[in-house]
């Protein structure tokens, strides 16, 4: 049976049929969440069932949204902060990248940096922050620097321990027919691993967020972050959880991204 036979086939149509059905319930059920969530938010602050100067109301932050939009202080504060943690993520990413083929590449170095990774790894690196700012000073720099530590560790463990995973068998006939160990690791060690690699660059979302926000609490005074520490300062629980919203909405769509990218990716190299 030909390719054009097996997509005409009735079986094969049936299937497309069920993941079609299956994803429209999918989105369906997420939609259905997404929306309760927010109407019992606003229904229980509206009921008084929580306490509406703490937790607010979707009403009052979209409100806030609109007149923050309308002055301009939206997209002051939000580039800053998208500035800050994407490249605190690219930084951070392919720093860890490099020094997972550096371990790889060197099994002598990989011995000796092991405790050191392990300890590092270990240590909360949010608890760095007051010495990266005291070292690089209140600006982008230590914020970004934050936002990069925090990942860099954890990006070269996990790759490291990818590409040790790898089947040495590819190695050893890639070897045979006298390959030298950069074309080794170029042909079959990175790409065997690329959907470790990309499955890392989803994790450093998360963390990347989480270190330029701290960084922000520390030390901005503009950016997402610092509207949080303000807000509490403040007692605004409303510009609070605008920013927690924004923050949650722009890591959605870091995240969306992250996952197209590995589509055509993946893509590419098949």
């Amino acid at each position: 049976m030909n390719q054009k036979q097996t997509t005409t086939h009735p079986l094969y149509k049936q299937f497309l049929d069920r993941l079609a059905k299956e994803k429209r319930l999918v989105i369906f059920a997420q939609t259905i969440i997404f929306v309760g969530f927010f109407f019992l938010w606003e229904l229980s602050s509206r009921m008084n069932w929580i306490d509406p100067l703490i937790f607010s109301a979707p009403s009052r932050i979209g409100q806030l949204f609109i007149d923050n939009l309308l002055n301009g202080s939206l997209w002051y504060h939000m580039r800053i902060t998208i500035f800050e943690t994407l490249a605190g993520f690219l930084i951070g990413t392919l720093v860890g990248i490099l020094l997972a083929s550096l371990l790889w590449y060197s099994e002598r170095f990989s011995k000796i940096s092991d405790p050191y990774l392990v300890v590092f790894n270990a240590l909360p690196k949010v608890a760095l922050g007051p010495i990266i700012i005291v070292t690089l000073g209140p600006g982008y720099l230590s914020i970004i620097t934050l936002g990069a530590i925090i990942c860099v560790i954890v990006t070269a463990l996990v790759i490291f321990n990818g590409f040790s995973s790898v089947d040495p068998n590819y190695v050893k006939v890639l070897s045979s027919f006298g390959s030298t160990k950069w074309q080794n690791f170029n042909h079959a060690i990175l790409p065997s691993t690329l959907p470790t690699i990309i499955s890392t660059f989803k994790v450093n979302v998360g963390l990347s967020w989480v270190g330029v926000i701290v960084g922000e609490f520390l030390v901005a005074s503009k950016g997402l972050g610092y509207l949080i520490v303000y807000g509490f300062q403040v007692f605004n629980f409303t510009l609070v959880l605008y920013s927690l919203v924004l923050i949650a909405f722009l890591a959605a769509l870091m995240y969306q991204g992250v996952a197209y990218f590995e589509k055509w990716l993946l893509k590419k190299v098949h």
